[in-house]
């Protein structure tokens, strides 16, 4: 239930974000800056502009709490409370900067943000050997995870092409496929989306790199590591299931003992890129 309400709270909340910046904009233009209305611009329209760079350009981690935006968001409210007139139209400047601003950046920085890891990431502990899973190739042939072992092994379960940080963080690796590679690392990327998106962005990126698909999400529900109904609703209609998987990172050796685990329980807060190529030196796993 909490997912499904994160998947519908994402889709209503950049909605009525962008009416709301889009009709302070309007506002701003018709009544100019002395009016309630710059208030709802800076209480709407940092996060559009937060949202436009996580799209638009390569943002693979961002803060935990926003805390710039936040308060943007209640200074906007505070002026609006300054600057508007009485009325009806003060309550919907009020509505935009308290509610959509301040509220909706509140709850999707302390609530849909966030993920509640539960214990079975307790098979995912440093140390422990990782669990057995099959996995499937872009053409949809099967592939056991006893395939990583001989080798270190770098596995990154992503969310699907539609995750802009997913892409972002996944730039960031290719870009260090040289030095993995001079490592002898496999790197296997990993998602439950259709065979078709995971064709594409293996030819994207044009990287030596093992590009999987879990189907209907196994892998993650026996590692404990699924999102059931944590698409956002509506991108049900460009293919992808609504059920997905929380971002998570593994590195484990050539006998399959995970040495590095980044279960984060923000989607925004990944590891740095270099963090991969230092654990595995760490670990005497050299050229």
């Amino acid at each position: 239930m909490s997912n499904r309400s994160k998947s519908l709270f994402i889709s209503a909340y950049l909605t009525l974000l962008a009416l709301a910046a889009g009709h302070g904009l309007l506002g701003l233009w018709a009544e100019g800056p002395l009016s309630g209305w710059s208030g709802v611009a800076l209480a709407t329209w940092p996060m559009v502009f937060f949202f436009l760079r996580l799209f638009l350009s390569d943002v693979a981690r961002t803060s935990a709490n926003l805390a710039g935006y936040q308060a943007a968001a209640w200074a906007g409210t505070a002026l609006t409370l300054a600057l508007g007139w009485s009325g009806e139209m003060l309550m919907l400047q009020l509505g935009y900067s308290a509610l959509i601003g301040g509220v909706g950046v509140a709850i999707y920085v302390y609530w849909y943000s966030r993920f509640q890891r539960d214990t079975r990431t307790g098979l995912l502990q440093v140390g422990e050997r990782l669990p057995a899973f099959t996995l499937q190739d872009e053409d949809g042939h099967g592939v056991s995870s006893s395939e990583f072992l001989g080798q270190p092994a770098l596995l990154i379960f992503y969310r699907g092409n539609w995750c802009p940080l997913c892409m972002a963080q996944i730039k960031e690796v290719a870009g260090q496929y040289q030095a993995l590679a001079e490592l002898g690392v496999t790197v296997a990327l990993i998602s439950p989306q259709p065979h078709d998106n995971t064709r594409s962005l293996a030819a994207k990126f044009q990287v030596p790199f093992r590009f999987l698909v879990d189907a209907d999400n196994r892998a993650a529900q026996a590692l404990g590591i699924d999102a059931e109904n944590g698409l956002p609703k509506g991108l049900e209609a460009l293919g992808y299931d609504s059920d997905t998987v929380m971002p998570t990172v593994l590195i484990t050796d050539a006998q399959g003992t995970i040495l590095f685990a980044d279960l984060t329980d923000n989607y925004r807060v990944r590891p740095e890129p270099e963090t991969f190529v230092e654990v595995l030196r760490a670990h005497g796993v050299s050229a």
